[in-house]
């Protein structure tokens, strides 16, 4: 009788698991019907699994629409998405590792200042980052676009709570060896700190990527254009290009599913480990 519950409550996961996963790639396969169709066929009042002839042509059109750069939004989204990444993971890592680790009497009271930043609506600050961006003479520039997105509360919080269960017997024997704070986080903490810097990067990494409000104010050259604004540019008031609307998300897509393929062991093992939980 146990033995058939189990086996009973196994298919019943299963079954469940099966479901949520179809229900996960709905979208994907959304993007991939309708990419490869013709206007007529997403248009069309009787719906197919797939269009009656798929449009591989859709591909090269979109990279050879005029109007839409979207090579080279995708190389200004690269290099936005990991330059953003690298300039938030190491401010962030160093005040984290601080704030756990260096005896300083104020530490909480800047730990809770940190904390205090996330309750400021983006609204709010918006407006002001315009203004010193545009005097600065950093609009239609990368500068503009990364500098002011490189402070993260959140992760400074995320490094604090990992760096603080971390292991102080590896410091100590460092500290032996006479390293001081800075050595040790780069020689000791940082190469056994790859979950945690992997978790904050590809959520730093996905922000940046699918960032949209701030790239479309601050770059106003098609030449500062970001994936998420090239996207926009498929719909106006005057038409809407669906097919290649389509393709084009799915081909910006595939840098984030990439990634997170490629990191996902990390990530888990990084959230688990910075007790965001507790």
């Amino acid at each position: 009788m146990h033995d058939a519950l189990t086996r009973l409550g196994r298919a019943l996961r299963l079954v469940l698991l099966t479901a949520l996963a179809v229900l996960f790639l709905i979208p994907f396969y959304l993007l991939l019907r309708n990419g490869l169709a013709d206007e007529a066929d997403i248009t069309a009042p009787d719906w197919t699994f797939f269009p009656h002839r798929l449009h591989w042509s859709n591909l090269r059109e979109l990279f050879d629409d005029p109007g839409v750069p979207m090579a080279h939004a995708l190389l200004n989204s690269t290099l936005i998405a990991v330059l953003t990444t690298a300039g938030t993971l190491l401010p962030a890592s160093l005040a984290g590792y601080g704030l756990a680790r260096i005896p300083y009497r104020h530490a909480n009271a800047v730990f809770y200042a940190i904390l205090g930043t996330l309750l400021v609506p983006a609204a709010v600050t918006f407006v002001p980052s315009f203004v010193l961006v545009s005097s600065l003479g950093w609009v239609s520039s990368l500068r503009g676009l990364i500098v002011p997105t490189l402070f993260s509360a959140f992760a400074c919080f995320v490094f604090r709570q990992y760096f603080l269960g971390f292991p102080r017997e590896l410091e100590d024997a460092a500290q032996v060896d006479g390293l001081g704070y800075w050595r040790t986080y780069w020689r000791v903490v940082v190469p056994n700190s790859a979950p945690v810097f992997a978790a904050v990067g590809v959520i730093v990494f996905i922000g940046a990527w699918n960032a949209f409000l701030w790239p479309l104010v601050i770059g106003q050259d098609q030449d500062a254009w970001t994936v998420q604004v090239a996207l926009s540019a498929f719909t106006t008031a005057q038409t809407v290009n669906l097919h290649e609307l389509f393709i084009a998300a799915a081909v910006s897509i595939l840098p984030l599913l990439l990634v997170f393929l490629l990191l996902q062991r990390y990530i888990v093992a990084g959230v688990e480990r910075s007790g965001i939980d507790d």
